[in-house]
Order: structure tokens, then sequence, then C-alpha cells
């Protein structure tokens, strides 16, 4: 593979990584849990975040030729627990490429449905060209896949700045808005722009501590797959010069995108206005809301193909990923069978591993249509949360073994103060595992990353310790 993505690339890349499909849809949730205190949870769990990603630059700094983060966890924490993290890591990130071609079938769907044309029952076809597109993309050339990024990335800034912008006019001219008609016909009553809606009435939890300590596992989820950026740095030209920048901007990217994003929406919305607007307990788009609030009733319309948008980079980053780490697994599995996955392209990329993974996502409208099967992958896919949580321990910990070893890098991107802060983030993602099992909805995802742990993690423990027995029996002979 070739170094052809620029700081350019990886600047964006790593932005578009930070901003999901959740900030523009889920974020009406998250306020509604807790209100203007959510602000200091995104500021938390993007700080523990952002901790993640020293850990995972130090390591990237060290050995910049590596594919994927994962493999470091093989070289410090032995083959068991590096088995254990790449196949999990890879399976998670299928299931999540599953999800979100499922999420951008759904999201068309919602998109034409403000246009009153009905393409609902072309699901499958829509799922089916999307995948296929970005498939194309990853399999031309990595510099085509970090422009497409870049664009995708520059749609959803543009819309999080015009919100922003709308949000700071409004206030400034003090401007009233009537009882509006939402999208999917909810009537909101009327109200004006003001700091106030923020700060009437507020407090630090007012629906009760559990739904506060709830907000912390819903924004984890946000930033999740925050690390991504971390995969590119074996392709990326001047990597120790490029990665660093990358990463120490995260936190101006959380505040800006993600704290002002937020700010904007509760100087228009009150925050007590934040409720489940159906049975089912979906929540209205803040964004669509504060669109329409201005006047902009094809704001619908703008949202969802910005959610489109936000959908399709994270299913392009997944199929990145999922093909750089089912590339490292092939080179370092002995299996004649998964020998076949490390052939590079003309193009210099992996593409026998990107067409493997590309084509179990495709499953996904298979596996959509079998009831007793859509139960099952309910199930995995839930559990998959967990074991994200899992996995970034692992790197943490792995993080912590490398600063003891002989490889230390002394004059690397070294993570400040690394006992305290590398403790610190640990903790923080058991804490959020706990929190999992607060909530009925998350139990069941807690419980099966357990599972999952005992069931497949004690397999690569026995195998790698089977393994070893058979060497030292190998050598004594």
């Amino acid at each position: 593979m070739e170094r052809s993505l620029t700081k350019r690339h990886v600047q964006f890349i790593a932005i578009g990584g930070t901003i999901g499909t959740g900030l523009f849809l889920g974020s009406g949730k998250s306020i509604s849990l807790t209100g203007p205190s959510i602000v200091f949870v995104y500021i938390i769990v993007g700080l523990i975040m952002f901790l993640l990603m020293r850990g995972i630059g130090e390591l990237m700094y060290k050995d910049p030729n590596q594919h994927t983060f994962i493999s470091f966890i093989t070289r410090y924490l032995g083959r068991g627990w590096g088995n254990f993290a790449g196949w999990s890591y890879w399976f998670v990130l299928v299931l999540i490429g599953m999800s979100e071609i499922t999420a951008v079938s759904t999201y068309c769907v919602t998109f034409f449905q403000t246009f009153d044309i009905d393409v609902s029952h072309w699901k499958w076809l829509i799922e089916v060209v999307f995948l296929a597109a970005l498939v194309c993309i990853n399999l031309v050339a990595v510099k085509l896949f970090g422009e497409t990024e870049f664009w995708f990335s520059m749609i959803k800034i543009t819309l999080i700045v015009a919100l922003i912008v709308t949000a700071v006019v409004m206030v400034v001219i003090g401007y009233h808005y009537p009882a509006t008609q939402l999208h999917g016909g909810v009537i909101s009553p009327a109200g004006h722009a003001s700091v106030n809606n923020i700060f009437n009435n507020f407090s630090l939890v007012p629906n009760g501590w559990v739904a506060f300590l709830m907000s912390f596992q819903m924004v984890f989820y946000a930033y999740q797959l925050i690390e991504f950026v971390g995969v590119t740095v074996s392709e990326t030209k001047n990597p120790r010069k490029v990665l660093p920048k990358a990463i120490n901007g995260i936190i101006t990217r959380i505040l800006i995108f993600y704290v002002g994003a937020l700010v904007a929406i509760m100087l228009i919305v009150p925050w007590q206005r934040f409720k489940a607007t159906n049975a089912e307990g979906t929540f209205m788009s803040p964004f669509i809301m504060v669109f329409q609030y201005a006047g902009l009733h094809w704001a619908s319309a703008l949202v969802f193909f910005v959610v489109i948008t936000a959908a399709s980079s994270a299913l392009n980053s997944l199929l990145y990923s999922a093909g750089r780490h089912m590339y490292q697994i092939a080179i370092e599995s002995p299996s004649p069978i998964l020998g076949k996955l490390r052939k590079v392209s003309h193009t210099k990329v992996p593409a026998r591993a990107i067409i493997f993974s590309s084509v179990l996502i495709l499953l996904s409208p298979v596996v959509n249509s079998i009831p007793g099967v859509h139960g099952a992958f309910i199930l995995f896919a839930s559990a998959s949360s967990a074991v994200i949580i899992m996995i970034y321990i692992l790197i943490m910990v792995t993080h912590r073994k490398y600063r003891k070893s002989a490889d230390f890098m002394a004059d690397g991107f070294l993570m400040p103060h690394y006992k305290l802060l590398n403790s610190l983030t640990i903790a923080f993602f058991v804490f959020v595992y706990i929190t999992l099992f607060i909530s009925e909805d998350t139990r069941v995802s807690a419980i099966g990353g357990l599972v999952w742990l005992v069931l497949f993690g004690g397999y690569c423990a026995l195998h790698e310790h089977w393994q070893n027995r058979d060497l030292a029996a190998a050598l004594r002979k």
C-alpha cells in the first residue's frame, strides 16, 4: 500500500470520524435526558475520547507502518488478546456497517417522503447502489477515498456552521417564531430565541441521576469510531507530522461541532420541549426544528440530505477500516484461506479484504427480511456496542505496557502524565460499561458483551496457550 493521504485528507477524515448521524438526529434525545448539562457530558466524554486518541496516536507514531492500532495489542498483550481484539473489532465494524447501510436506505426513503415520493419498496436497491458506489471508491485508490471523505465532511461542517450562525443571528435580533408544524405533523408552540432558554429552570439533573448517568453512554456512542483516523497512518504522507496535528485538533472540533451545535439548539428551542414524538420514543431532529423555526420549510429535506451524507461517510470509513483490519488479520494468520486476503491490488489497496467485508455488509437486506435471523442480528449488534468498550480498554492497557517496554520512544508523540490519564481513561470506560446495566434497553448489550468476552476471549486465550505449549514441546525435541 502507498502513502497517498495528505494532511488535508487526514484532518477532514478526523473531522468526519467525530461527526456522525447521532449529532443530527440523536441530540434531541440526549438533551431530553439531562437538559443543558448535556453540554458538560459531551465535553467530559470528548476529553476522554481525546485521551484515547492520544494513546493510539503515541502507538502509531512509534510505528507508523502498522495498518491498524489493533496490531499493538498483539505485540504487547500477546497473540490471544490480539486475536480477540482483531476479530472482534472487525466483526463490530461489519455489524455497524450493516446497520449503517440500513440507515442510509431509511434516510433516503424519509428524504424522498418530504417531496411526497414513495421509494420504500426500493430500499434494497438503494442499499445495493450505495454500497457498490462506496466499494468502488475504496477500490480505485486510497486518495479517492480521502477526497470523498473530505467532501462528505465539508457538507456536515457546513450544516453545523449554518446552524450556529442561524442561532446567533436569531438571538441577536430577538427572533420570535410562531407555533410551527414540524416534520411528522408535530405542532410546536411559539417561542423566541434567547439565552434564557438555556438557564430558565436550570438543573444539573432535571430528570434524576439515573437519566444523567445514562446520558454518558449515549454520548459515548455518539463519539464511537473516533479512533478511525488512526487506521489511516500507514497510508498517510509524513505521518509523524500529520498525525499529532489531526489528533490535537480533536478538542477544537468537539467544542465547535458538538458543544457549539448543542448550545445553538438550546438557544432557540427551550430544552424542556425535547420529548418523544410517538410511542416508539422517536425524537424530532433539533436541526430540523431550528431551521423550520427560522422559516426554512424545506429544512427536513436539507437535514436528511446531510444525514444521508453522514451515514454514507460512516459507511465509507467502515469499509476502509474493515478492509484494513481484515488485511492485518490475514497477514498475522497462518491460515492459507485467510492468506488469500493478503493480496494488494495494482491500485495499492487490500481489495480482497475490502470486498470480503463488503459482501458481508451486503447481507443486511437479507438479514432484515428474515424475522428469526433479524432478531439474532439485533442481539449481536447490541452486544457489539459493549465489545467496543472492551477494545478501547485493551488499547489503553496496551499503551500502558508500551510505555514500560524497551520499545518506548522518549521523543515520540507522548501522552502527558500517562500514569494518571491512562488509568482515568480506563476507569471511565469501565464506568460507561457499568451504566449499560442501568437501562433495560442496554442491559442486553452489556450481558452480551460479557458472554462474548468469556466465550471468544476464552477460546483465544486457550488457543494461544495450546500454540505456546506445542512450540515449547517442539523446541525440547
